[in-house]
């Protein structure tokens, strides 16, 4: 860690060099440093710095980036270029770049604490790593995914075959990276598998896709007892761009409505967010911000507070402090019924 360059405030990420109030408060040279770490960041895996916006590009409208790619030209997220004037994916028609692979239940998943599958022993869950990503945060966890030039890519048939032809399998959860980039392929995997067996469909997200998409996985989850989790990262618009490098206004929007049209009457409860406290960023008064923004759409709405460990390149971070755990959980607690705090071994809680 280091002091913020701005300010000089203390316990400053030496990735983004510059502290959470400097960020909050739309300072210009803040958010410009920011965006440089992430163009830094992103030239290691030639990834464009920010989503293109190339006039007379192909525009892309899986996610809530909306790239607009020239030719020459790559999306954000890496999956798709413009050759020869047209916008070609890394995977072939019907295919995905993915690993999928068996976990028993109860699983470690971040609706484990309500969800009914964690009853379910001696069943399995497939959970299926989408490679790609719509964001670029500087904490991520599974940061193998955006190497996927060398991932074979499965077809929707191999995939659907893998799955029905076991008889323990209870849910199918995509993560990722995240699977907003390759969302078309799950939906169709999702809808062909729920052909021949019931199997519960399950989301974990950054939460900013297609909105058409989005609807259609959260009808998916509705129909079949599964549970779309959005990672509400961060509040504030600035700090948000800063740890993600690029905007998550849309995963409100998508969150809004998925609760406004699913939630109420959906058993188990279809929809939950988290938000990990990442050390001297993600504090309080962002976790009383998202909070309230749930409360305002049901307090009844689960909510985990993740404990962050260091990762990527926020590995200079600590795990995070108790006292911010403390504090983001009773700012939460003022608002929602039903709020958990995840990753609690590493606080040396059993």
């Amino acid at each position: 860690m280091r002091n913020c360059i701005l300010c000089g405030k203390e316990n400053v990420s030496a990735a983004l060099q510059v502290c959470v109030d400097c960020i909050r408060s739309g300072r210009k040279e803040a958010l410009e440093l920011a965006r440089g770490a992430h163009a830094r960041i992103r030239a290691q895996y030639r990834l464009p710095a920010e989503p293109p916006r190339s006039e007379g590009g192909i525009r892309c409208t899986v996610c809530a980036n909306e790239c607009k790619v020239a030719e020459g030209e790559r999306g954000y997220c890496g999956l798709r270029a413009n050759v020869n004037g047209k916008l070609k994916s890394a995977a072939p028609h019907d295919h995905a770049i993915l690993y999928s692979y068996i976990d028993p239940l109860p699983t470690n998943c971040c609706a484990a604490w309500f969800c009914p599958g964690s009853s379910q022993y001696g069943k399995v869950n497939v959970a299926v790593f989408f490679y790609g990503c719509n964001f670029n945060c500087l904490f991520c966890q599974n940061a193998s995914h955006k190497e996927f030039q060398t991932i074979k890519s499965v077809s929707v048939k191999e995939f659907v075959a893998g799955v029905t032809q076991r008889d323990d399998v209870h849910c199918i959860c995509y993560f990722g990276g995240s699977p907003e980039p390759q969302l078309q392929f799950a939906l169709r995997a999702s809808e062909a598998v729920l052909t021949k067996r019931n199997v519960r469909i399950c989301w974990e997200w950054n939460g900013c896709g297609n909105k058409t998409l989005v609807k259609r996985a959260a009808e998916l989850s509705v129909t079949s007892g599964g549970i779309v989790k959005f990672d509400l990262k961060a509040f504030n618009p600035q700090l948000g761009e800063a740890l993600s490098g690029v905007s998550n206004q849309r995963a409100y929007e998508n969150f809004e409505m998925i609760a406004r049209q699913y939630f109420e009457h959906s058993v188990p409860p279809v929809l939950t967010a988290t938000t990990l406290l990442v050390p001297f960023y993600v504090d309080e008064k962002e976790v009383e911000e998202i909070a309230k923004f749930i409360a305002n759409l049901n307090p009844e709405i689960p909510y985990s507070l993740l404990v962050f460990h260091p990762d990527f390149y926020m590995r200079d971070l600590p795990i995070t402090p108790r006292e911010q755990v403390k504090h983001c959980y009773e700012a939460a607690k003022k608002y929602l019924d039903n709020v958990n705090i995840g990753n609690q071994q590493l606080l040396g809680v059993v």
